[in-house]
Formats: C-alpha cells, sequence, structure tokens
C-alpha cells in the first residue's frame, strides 16, 4: 500500500472524499447500508460516547474497522478475538484495528483509514482492495488503555477469507448477523466490578462489551435498527476486565 499526499475531491454527485490514494465514497453500496450512511453524516461525537480525546491532544492516535458485509444471514459484521496474552484489552471481542504507524501517514487525515485496512489486512488475512470505505466517525477516547480511537467504516464488496494471522495477537476471527446484535434475547448490560455498566450483547460464544459494543449500539440505535431490549438484564463482568 503506497503512501500519497493528503488531497480532498470531491466528485459530483456523489460526495466522494479522497486521501492521497484512499477514497471514502458512498457509491454502489447496498440499500440496506442507507440508514448507516445517514447515521454517519449526522451523528455528533458525544451522541457516540461520553469519553471524547484529551482537548490537550494526548492519547495514542488509533482505529478500527467496521466492516459491513453480507453473509448467509443478511447483514453482518467483521470482529476479532484478541489474544489473552495482550496487555490491553486482553481477550476481548473488537474490531480489527490499533494504533497508527508513522508510514499511515497524517492521523487528521489518511492516516486513520490506512491504519484501520493495514491492522484489518494483519490481523484478519483480508484483502483491503475488497473494502470500499463509506465513512469516518468521529474521534472517540478509551481512558483505560489512553488511546484515541477513529472507527472507520466499510463495507465488504468482495469478502475473502478471513482467520487469525497471529495467535499471539489474535485468537479467532468472526461474523455476526446484524439480525443477531438486534434481537432483544442477545442484549445485556455488562457490570464492570468497579461500578460502571455499559451495553452489551452475547453472540457467537462470546461476550461483546467496552468500546465495541457501545459503537455497535449507537449505530443500532441511529441507524433505526435498535429493538427494545431488557436493559436491566445484567451480566457481570470478571474482575480482571
Amino acid at each position: 500500500m503506497t503512501r500519497a499526499s493528503h488531497t480532498h475531491d470531491v466528485q459530483d454527485g456523489t460526495r466522494d472524499l479522497r486521501y492521497g490514494d484512499l477514497t471514502v465514497t458512498k457509491a454502489g453500496l447496498p440499500g440496506w447500508l442507507d440508514p448507516v450512511v445517514r447515521a454517519v453524516e449526522t451523528v455528533q461525537p458525544s451522541q457516540l460516547s461520553r469519553f471524547l480525546p484529551p482537548e490537550d491532544g494526548a492519547g495514542r492516535q488509533s482505529a478500527v474497522l467496521v466492516l459491513f458485509g453480507e453473509g448467509e444471514r443478511g447483514p453482518e459484521l467483521l470482529l476479532m478475538e484478541r489474544a489473552t496474552s495482550l496487555r490491553s484489552h486482553a481477550g476481548q471481542p473488537s474490531f480489527p484495528g490499533g494504533a497508527l504507524d508513522p508510514e499511515d501517514g497524517d492521523p487528521k487525515a489518511d492516516g486513520p483509514l490506512r491504519a484501520a485496512l493495514r491492522e484489518a489486512e494483519e490481523e484478519t488475512g483480508l484483502d483491503p482492495r475488497g473494502v470500499q470505505l463509506f465513512g469516518v466517525l468521529p474521534k472517540l477516547y478509551i481512558p483505560v488503555s489512553g488511546f484515541v480511537v477513529t472507527p472507520v467504516l466499510g463495507w465488504w464488496r468482495e469478502p475473502t477469507p478471513v482467520d487469525a494471522v497471529d495467535l499471539n495477537e489474535t485468537a479467532r476471527v468472526f461474523t455476526v448477523p446484524v439480525a443477531d446484535l438486534t434481537d432483544p434475547a442477545n442484549r445485556v448490560t455488562a457490570v464492570h466490578p468497579r461500578g460502571h455498566a455499559g451495553p452489551a450483547f452475547l453472540v457467537e460464544s462470546a461476550l461483546v462489551w467496552g468500546f465495541t459494543a457501545g459503537i455497535i449500539d449507537r449505530l443500532l440505535h441511529y441507524a433505526d435498527w435498535e429493538r427494545p431490549w431488557d436493559r436491566d438484564k445484567q451480566v457481570p463482568l470478571d474482575w480482571r476486565a
């Protein structure tokens, strides 16, 4: 993946944004993604999380790839489970992603897009050429690890086989049907031993919680895909979480 200078091009009618040789475009997306596109265009940072990047610029710049595909049961999301040996967020289901490298480019321009695709390729083996980037959410903050995270949204236009590339980093890679994420039976509130609580999902033999669950929860809500669920149904987290 070559690095190019940062430029913006707006093309007639499609509102494409070009970051160097990477393009964020909504052209040709499946119709079921329209609500997600609208949500990405209108959502404000404070509507996604109460944890926003420090005003002094502190925090390690990173990015995740929120990748929508279409499987046997319809729309789905790509997730992975982090290895239990990692220092941060060990054993936790997450979107593919990680910290920006210098070669990824400007953190305020094309850097997060490149990092999201690069990390996804390194962790899951997907071919980034089959991914169409169509949106970028506001930067958010993870206080426990000090990461400033840019969620980059993509459409898996040409799916390729995926699996854990390095078991020292990734325990497994899996997809979750959106139908399962919206099923009230799979929705719970995860309660941390320190007292804070947040949305979580019991899917694919995993408890998806924390930052990843928060992003999924907000996307479902603002895309109007959310179904009423029992917020009093709680699942305690392990003290090591």
